[in-house]
């Protein structure tokens, strides 16, 4: 449903809240922030015109709760929603019950979402429009079918979760021997996760790189791409890294990849930004992966290398209904590349860090963009994602891109907080990433070979102090200390940090 969009309420949080607020801002329009009771000092509620207190923190009590969103937009004028990724964003009933409500739902349509959101629906559309599949099941599979399927399809395979996405609801299987159990788990897990514990079958293409498409659709069956990014860099099925134009990719496999993504697109009659996700191996043969009806968070790297703004691009979509360009309107220029920094220690199975942001030093210099919620002071919470920023580099060759990227990441801080940051820098060292030899399974094991930081004697010596003090107040032993809940399950370098501040009197 196209129409007014110049109030837009943002149901988001973070930096793709404040992405979309100064989107708004940008093009003469209102925006609404909503904030749950843990975000009420946040960035992006400073920076809308009006903002409303949805609910306490945990998410399916504020940011997932529709109706809290559709009551803040009465509240605030709203004539629009804007849902950012993740939360809503890919909700299909939220989309309808948005648009019941009178809203300009800022994304694809209801129908749209529900039809790629279906992993075997959008398998089956796929199809049809001429793009390249993996062999698999043809549907949700029964327990009593299972091993003959797996049978034909052969190992190893993926257990796939009918209502899943974003790297869940996944399990591997190596070995038919494991096919009971594995289907067991998995079926667990798509109920936990997605309501439904239906699930398919798909050849395991491996090794492989992962490459998306971003599309941008009118809705009305005409749609244009805008290039390829590399996602291959990933911990635990979830990117960490990407870049466009992808290094693998070949001007050919650029063409076939970007044909079969707008014909998937305009097969659904795609309605503003999402990109088609692809599994390319070794040969350079291509096979559908999955859509995601959404804006990206790698969206940035393909802003800068078409000079296209796909945030204001969905603003026009969803107030004209028309498409402001043209395949031939634009043409990719240098290359870009994004890490995404996520409070996590990667030196210790990237486990989540939360706390108070001190010593915040964000880069800057031609050609670095950071997208971000983050100020000094600023608490990174336990309730939500652990992504805080995206640090973008853009360079007229792959290489200048990655040596800005890796300056800038170097340049950063943010303070005793852990983050991916230092994966920048180790990355543009490696021989294998500058080469672009990598895959989807190629990040996790060389992170891990990679030797931890060590305390120096004043560090290691605070580190002790804090984690005894800590271990006080939580009434535990110094032993524990470390991993106590009443250290915030911060490492020792955060309360290290504290206890220098704690020192000099600040």
């Amino acid at each position: 449903m196209s129409g007014r969009t110049e109030t837009v309420l943002v149901a988001n949080r973070g930096e793709i809240a404040v992405r979309v607020i100064r989107a708004c801002r940008e093009t003469g329009r209102r925006a609404v922030a909503v904030y749950s009771e843990a975000d009420a000092d946040a960035l992006h509620v400073q920076l809308a015109d009006r903002s409303v207190c949805i609910g306490p923190p945990p998410a399916a009590q504020s940011y997932l709760d529709v109706e809290k969103i559709i009551a803040a937009a009465r509240r605030t004028g709203a004539t629009a929603v804007h849902p950012g990724y993740g939360f809503l964003a890919e909700n299909a009933a939220a989309a309808q019950a948005i648009e019941d409500a009178g809203l300009v739902w800022i994304g694809p349509s209801p129908a749209s979402i529900a039809a790629v959101g279906d992993k075997l629906e959008a398998r089956r559309i796929a199809q049809e429009a001429g793009v390249p599949l993996a062999s698999g099941s043809e549907g949700a599979v029964a327990p009593d079918d299972v091993a003959e399927v797996a049978s034909r399809v052969g190992v190893p395979l993926l257990l796939k979760a009918v209502g899943g996405g974003g790297g869940k609801g996944i399990r591997l299987v190596e070995d038919l021997a494991e096919l009971g159990p594995a289907l067991e788990r998995a079926m667990g897990e798509a109920q936990s996760a997605f309501g439904a514990p239906a699930v398919y079958l798909e050849k395991c293409i491996r090794p492989a790189r992962h490459i998306e498409v971003q599309i941008l659709g009118d809705g009305q069956g005409r749609a244009v791409h805008l290039g390829e990014r590399e996602c291959s860099l990933q911990r635990r099925a979830q990117k960490v890294v990407e870049e466009s134009p992808s290094p693998f990719a070949t001007p050919a496999l650029r063409e076939r990849m970007g044909a079969a993504a707008v014909a998937l697109a305009e097969a659904v009659s795609y309605r503003g930004a999402g990109t088609v996700e692809f599994l390319v191996d070794e040969d350079g043969a291509f096979y559908f992966l999955e859509v995601n009806a959404r804006l990206q968070v790698e969206h940035p790297v393909t802003e800068l290398c078409t000079g296209i703004d796909l945030v204001r691009a969905q603003l026009e979509v969803a107030e004209t209904g028309r498409l402001g360009l043209t395949q031939a309107d634009w043409s990719p220029r240098g290359h870009a590349i994004q890490l995404r920094v996520n409070a996590e220690d990667p030196f210790r199975g990237f486990v989540p860090a939360v706390g108070e942001v001190r010593g915040l030093r964000l880069p800057g210099g031609p050609f670095v963009r950071v997208d971000t919620f983050l100020t000094e002071g600023a608490q990174v919470s336990p309730h939500y994602d652990s992504l805080v920023a995206k640090l973008c580099a853009w360079g007229r060759t792959r290489a200048e891109a990655v040596e800005r990227w890796a300056a800038a990441a170097n340049e950063a801080s943010l303070g005793a907080l852990p983050s991916t940051l230092p994966l920048a820098g180790l990355l543009a060292r490696d021989s294998d990433f500058r080469a672009g030899a990598f895959h989807t399974q190629w990040l996790e094991p060389w992170v891990a070979a990679l030797p931890a930081p060590e305390l120096d004697a004043e560090t290691g010596g605070l580190a002790a102090l804090a984690a005894a003090v800590a271990a006080w107040e939580a009434g535990r032993s110094p032993r524990s200390a470390a991993d106590a809940p009443g250290g915030n399950g911060l490492r020792p370098w955060v309360l290290a940090h504290r206890a220098r501040l704690l020192r000099e009197g600040r």
